[in-house]
């Protein structure tokens, strides 16, 4: 079925990612070429949530901008989003389907269907990360209830993070380009260690999961990485907590900082006994996130709840206890010293693949919307960079409306891979595929 649409809107939410105007550019060019017209709207869905017929109206120029074919020639390779980006939450509130239903939490999702109404828009390409996605599936879900078939403007999302924990996708764009700019970071991190006997404990960007910080440690060749899925065993610690929502006493796990300290020691003392005087160490960002909550008050929050972790430097609290711990264990002291990285790989040049991914995603946009007719759909691809059509319920959890992350699986063989290659602290009986050690007369390879 070959849809009719005349005009397509692009928002991009969330944080930068190398490849968005790889994204941006192919699904432009493919609606151009098919006589639509494409509207790039500003700094996500901050003008459009605010919108007013009469007191914020949509300027051209202002708010929005109609992307032609000049805008769009060379434009794959660049760095940036050029339409910009904002972190908003137009959904805040809404925490379950009955709350699609009040005129007050809908309000802002309200405001984008009349904007987007308004400048005759037929679909929405919704571009970003697990929030964007809650967004779009809120808009799309609002017009099921309050907007009349005939008037409801399509929506197709397309996945973007560079922390690549995502459901539905293998990876998403942006990811390699983040894991080989801050891998090479780490490297010349690893050159200083070795000239001056020293570590470095480097946080990386990873809310939720790990598998940027394993990718930049794997790459990198750091000496241990640890992430949110890592906090289980002696590094988890369980906490009495409230419900917000039911009052109820529920128990958390949450991560021990005196256990993680321990454990980055222990690594250092046994790189010691190997002749080894240096190390880095990777710990992905959202392990601030679960320390006890008395280590978390008062810090702020962006729209979605989440913490402001950069304005948390785990990085040094860890390398400063390290420090001191290792003085007490060894009565030495020890240079450890801290770097956040992440920033700089957002709107780094975009590797070859994350363009080509990027692009075919773009194009995806464009098939299922004009080609296939769909609405609510997420555009992924898989293998060969074929292309799939995923529905948002499938992505969303019907009763919390809340998107479900993508955790590395503790045993994969992606997991493995980083096990393997980082330092051992203790003999392992198995250390390469197939093969156990015999531990009078083996030991581990020294990485």
């Amino acid at each position: 079925m070959v849809s009719e649409a005349k005009r397509v809107a692009v928002v991009f939410s969330g944080g930068p990612a190398p490849g968005a105007n790889a994204v941006i550019a192919a699904a432009a060019t493919s609606f151009l070429e098919a006589g639509v017209e494409v509207l790039g709207i500003f700094h996500g869905y901050t003008n459009l949530q605010e919108y007013d017929a009469a007191a914020q109206p949509m300027i051209e120029g202002e708010h929005y901008r109609r992307l032609t074919p000049r805008d769009i020639r060379g434009l794959r390779n660049t760095r940036g989003v050029i339409i910009g980006t904002a972190r908003v939450n137009p959904g805040a509130g809404i925490e379950a389907p009955a709350d699609l239903l009040d005129p007050e939490k809908t309000e802002r999702l309200a405001r984008i269907h009349h904007a987007l109404a308004d400048l005759e828009v037929d679909a929405l390409i919704s571009i970003g990360g697990d929030d964007t996605l809650k967004t779009a599936n809120f808009l799309y879900e609002y017009q099921r209830h309050h907007v009349a078939v005939d008037e409801r403007i399509r929506i197709v999302h397309l996945p973007k993070t560079i922390d690549n924990d995502y459901r539905g996708i293998d990876f998403t764009f942006g990811f390699f380009t983040a894991v080989d700019v801050m891998a090479k970071e780490l490297l010349n991190l690893r050159a200083d260690c070795i000239a001056t006997s020293s570590y470095f404990i480097v946080e990386t960007m990873g809310r939720k999961a790990g598998w940027l910080s394993y990718g930049v440690a794997i790459a990198g060749e750091a000496n241990m990485v640890l992430s949110t899925e890592d906090v289980e065993g002696d590094l988890a610690i369980e906490e009495k907590a409230t419900d917000p929502h039911t009052g109820a006493e529920v128990i958390s796990h949450r991560l021990s900082i005196t256990a993680l300290v321990d454990r980055i020691v222990d690594l250092m003392l046994a790189r010691e006994k190997r002749e080894q005087h240096y190390g880095s160490i990777v710990l992905a960002e959202g392990l601030a996130e679960l320390l006890p909550e008395n280590s978390l008050v008062g810090l702020p929050r962006d729209e979605h709840g989440h913490i402001r972790l950069s304005a948390f430097d785990l990085a040094k609290m860890v390398s400063d206890r390290v420090q001191i711990r290792y003085e007490e264990r060894t009565g030495r002291r020890k240079k450890v010293r801290h770097i956040q990285l992440g920033y700089e790989s957002r709107c780094s040049p975009p590797h070859a693949f994350d363009v080509m991914l990027a692009s075919q995603l773009g194009i995806g946009a464009f098939r299922a919307l004009v080609e296939e007719d769909l609405d609510g759909y997420m555009v992924s691809v898989s293998g060969q960079l074929d292309l799939q059509y995923v529905e948002f319920s499938k992505l969303i959890d019907p009763k919390t409306l809340q998107t479900e992350v993508r955790f590395i699986e503790t045993g994969s063989d992606f997991h493995r891979l980083a096990r393997f290659l980082e330092t051992r602290t203790e003999l392992r009986t198995e250390w390469s595929p197939g093969r156990r050690l015999e531990p009078a007369t083996e030991k581990p390879p020294s990485l």
